[in-house]
């Protein structure tokens, strides 16, 4: 049962602000537009959810990537969002659970003679990441000899590699799943540079709203809520992250 005092530093206007990232595919993390404008995918389903447990209306806010969110939840300006985690943001949000265990790996364009993950870290190689990320500060670490491009958005980054504008683009292999038939010869690298948890995030400060989310997201969990938000979206294929991750 939640108490007043939970849900009072969990939602504190008494609308639960959701902030969710819209792509133009929808990966565990991101939203996509549906027919009618409205955004649908894993995150969203799971804010209905712990709306609708909660009793409270839910006023969802989009954004072009998971840099302005952390940002928006940082800020208070979102109560809750789901997002990659790394050390920079758990220095500005608190954490709960995971939800999945992520991958990222390099997309490479027709006709590229890249063909592992190695072969990015090469000078004069230009790498396309979404700016202010988990993916792309590891794309950085872990490729010091390339050069690392941030953009605003996964649209933009999908044009420029329609365009063959930048020799990697770099993403979750979850979110290249979707991008794939709109980019025809394009190749996922195997293997990945980054393995990070896609976790529920709350405001610091807020103790008993994580206390709040970490019980709501491992219930959601075994219940078969967060299993139904995986398949609706159409990743019937990837596992859930394990319970107490």
């Amino acid at each position: 049962m939640t108490g007043s005092a939970e849900l009072a530093e969990l939602a504190p206007t008494g609308t639960l602000r959701g902030g969710v990232v819209v792509a133009p595919v929808k990966s565990v993390s991101f939203a996509a537009k549906d027919g009618d404008g409205a955004a649908q995918g894993v995150p969203v389903d799971l804010l209905r959810a712990i709306a609708a447990d909660l009793g409270v209306p839910l006023a969802l806010t989009e954004f072009p990537n998971s840099g302005q969110l952390t940002d928006a939840v940082a800020e208070g300006r979102s109560d809750i969002g789901f997002m990659p985690r790394d050390a920079a943001r758990e220095a500005r949000v608190a954490f709960g659970p995971s939800i999945y265990l992520m991958a990222s790996t390099y997309l490479v364009p027709a006709g590229s003679g890249i063909h592992s993950i190695d072969e990015v870290n090469r000078a004069g190689v230009r790498i396309v990441a979404i700016a202010n990320t988990t993916t792309a500060r590891s794309a950085r670490r872990t490729a010091p000899l390339a050069a690392v491009e941030e953009v605003a958005g996964v649209d933009i980054m999908v044009a420029m590699a329609q365009r063959g504008d930048g020799d990697a683009f770099a993403l979750s292999h979850d979110s290249f799943l979707g991008l794939l038939p709109h980019l025809p010869g394009a190749r996922i690298l195997p293997g990945q540079f980054q393995e990070t948890g896609v976790a529920v995030a709350v405001p610091k400060g807020r103790p008993r709203a994580l206390s709040l989310v970490t019980r709501l997201i491992e219930e959601a969990k075994t219940s078969g809520v967060l299993r139904r938000a995986f398949d609706a979206a159409g990743f019937a294929e990837l596992p859930l992250a394990p319970r107490a991750s």
